[in-house]
C-alpha cells in the first residue's frame, strides 16, 4: 500500500509561515486537497512531491524521506499548477522527453499511451505555443502518467478545462484511485472535489483544518452559524422578536441603522424571517450574507 505520511510538517518563507504544523496521511483511492486560495495547498504538493524541503517535521513515501531521494521520486507523477512548460516543443515531444528523464525502455511507445490516454492524440503535433489552458493542462497530465507512476499529484487541475475536459479527467482520476493508486488534487471549489473525492482533507491559512469523508465535513460546513446584515423599517422590533426564536442566536443593532443577525438554523430562519415581518408589519429593505465566501466557510472549521 503506497502511502504519504506528513509529520509536523511546518514550511516557512522568512517570515511567512505557509504551512504550520500539519499532520495527515493520503493513502491509495483519491483525496481532496481542499482550501481557499492562498491556504498553503500548493506548499503542501511542492512538500509531497520532494521539490521542497520542510523547515520542519517530516515527509515520507512508505517510510523513505521524498526530499532528495531520486528513487523515490521515480514513483510520483505531478501536475504543477503553474505552467513551466517549453512551448516550442510539440505535446508529443514534451511527454517523450520526461519519458526519457525517467529512463523509460520505450520512450515514444510510453508517450503515445499516456497522450492518448487524456485524449490528446490529435493535437499531439501542434507545439505547446498553440494550446489553450485547457490542451496545456492535459499535456502536463500525460507527461506525468507517462511512467506510470503509483502516486499522482495534482494542483488544481480543473483550471481552464471545459465541461468535457473537467468531465474526462474527473472519470480518469476516479479510474486510477479504483485500481489502487495513490491520487491527490487540490481545489478551492467544493463542487469540484465532491464529484470525483470522498476523503477530503481541509487546510486554512497553512493549518490543517479537517480530515475525513466529504459528507461529514461537508454537513459541518452548511451548518455553520449563518450571519446576516438587515436593514427593516423596524430594526429594534424585529430584532427583538427574532431573538425570541431558536434559530437565532445572536442579534445586535448597529450604530449606522440595521441588524447584524447570527442564526444557528438556516433552514427555519429562512421561513421564520419573512413570516415575523409580515406578522408585525415591518417591511424588509436589505438581507445580505456577510460569510458566504469560501474562506469564511473553512474559517469556520478551524475556529477555537
Amino acid at each position: 500500500m503506497t502511502e504519504i505520511r506528513i509529520d509536523h510538517v511546518s514550511r516557512w518563507f522568512r517570515n511567512v509561515v505557509a504551512v504550520n504544523d500539519v499532520t495527515m496521511t493520503i493513502g491509495p483511492g483519491v483525496t481532496g486537497l481542499l482550501g481557499p486560495n492562498g491556504a498553503g495547498k500548493s506548499t503542501l504538493i511542492a512538500l509531497m512531491s520532494g521539490f521542497l524541503a520542510p523547515s520542519a517535521g517530516s515527509v515520507t513515501l512508505d517510510d523513505e524521506p521524498l526530499w532528495r531521494n531520486a528513487r523515490v521520486y521515480r514513483r510520483i507523477g505531478l501536475v504543477p499548477e503553474r505552467e513551466a512548460l517549453f512551448d516550442y516543443l510539440t505535446g508529443r515531444q514534451f511527454v517523450v522527453a520526461n519519458a526519457e528523464l525517467h529512463g523509460l525502455a520505450d520512450p515514444g511507445a510510453a508517450a503515445q499511451r499516456a497522450i492518448a490516454l487524456i485524449e490528446m492524440t490529435d493535437a499531439q503535433d501542434r507545439r505547446i505555443a498553440t494550446y489553450s489552458k485547457g490542451m496545456r493542462q492535459r499535456i502536463k497530465m500525460a507527461s506525468a502518467l507517462v511512467h506510470e507512476p503509483a502516486v499522482l499529484l495534482l494542483d488544481e487541475p480543473f483550471n481552464g478545462m471545459d465541461p468535457r475536459q473537467r468531465i474526462h479527467l474527473m472519470e480518469l482520476l476516479r479510474s486510477m484511485g479504483a485500481e489502487g493508486r495513490t491520487v491527490l488534487f487540490s481545489s478551492h471549489i467544493l463542487e469540484e472535489v465532491e464529484q470525483v473525492a470522498r476523503q477530503i482533507e481541509v487546510v486554512v491559512a497553512g493549518r490543517h483544518a479537517a480530515s475525513g469523508d466529504f459528507g461529514a465535513i461537508r454537513r459541518l460546513m452548511t451548518d455553520r452559524p449563518n450571519r446576516f446584515v438587515l436593514r427593516t423599517s423596524d430594526d429594534r422590533l424585529l430584532a427583538s422578536v427574532l431573538l425570541a426564536d431558536e434559530s437565532v442566536r445572536g442579534a445586535r443593532l448597529r450604530s449606522d441603522g440595521g441588524i447584524e443577525l447570527e442564526a444557528s438554523d438556516f433552514g427555519r430562519f429562512s421561513t421564520v424571517l419573512p413570516r415575523v415581518a409580515r406578522e408585525r408589519g415591518v417591511r424588509l429593505h436589505e438581507v445580505t450574507p456577510t460569510d458566504e465566501s469560501l474562506e469564511s466557510v473553512f474559517s469556520y472549521l478551524v475556529a477555537p
